[in-house]
């Protein structure tokens, strides 16, 4: 069927690990005079807070521990969640020894703490992980960039279409997914940068 087909290309195109990579390098080169400063800043940052917590995810699904690399299975999400958070703390103290901009530490500290709040959530219900990034994400590039990024918003609608139409969540997983994370990444965020 084609809307399935279009539904895991979002989820895909549009899954955590992208849209943090994608944030982080646009923070670290849009604080960062030097772009290819910037640039090393920001693939440092993606390293630690996506592309490791990916690969260990890629790891627990070959060996057969994880059902799937979007961790369907609640109940196997707090390893993966907290391998992440490991990551994540190491990767802030690297750009604080690299003397990373604050913006950059900010970004980097938002999902620290999404990560917190995720783990917490999930140990009893299946929030929306998809939706918490790409509604945090949005909130901090309205943030640094401005209201124009505000119309990315349908980007956010269309993850968690792609999450509901997939029989991943529910449209309740979705909705709480998208609130927790543009109030739980924009708020620290803000507070920190």
């Amino acid at each position: 069927m084609i809307s399935q087909r279009i539904a895991r290309a979002v989820t895909e195109l549009l899954a955590p690990a992208v849209l943090v990579s994608v944030l982080l390098v646009l923070l670290a080169v849009h604080g960062e005079p030097n772009l290819g400063r910037g640039l090393l800043l920001g693939v440092v940052a993606a390293l630690f807070e996506s592309v490791l917590p990916f690969l260990y995810i890629l790891r627990g699904v070959r060996r057969g521990d994880l059902t799937d690399i979007h961790v369907g299975d609640h109940r196997q999400r707090r390893g993966p969640l907290l391998v992440g958070l490991a990551s994540v703390a190491v990767g802030f103290v690297v750009l604080l020894g690299l003397d990373a901009q604050r913006e950059l530490l900010a970004g980097v500290a938002a999902g620290g703490v999404g990560l917190v709040v995720a783990a917490a959530v999930n140990h009893w219900w299946k929030m929306s992980i998809h939706t918490a990034v790409a509604a945090g994400a949005l909130v901090i590039l309205v943030l640094v960039f401005g209201w124009l990024l505000a119309a990315t918003a349908p980007l956010v609608a269309a993850v968690g279409w792609s999450r509901v139409a997939l029989k991943d969540h529910t449209v309740a997983q979705v909705v709480v997914g998208a609130l927790v994370g543009a109030v739980v990444a924009g708020g620290v965020f803000a507070g920190l940068r």
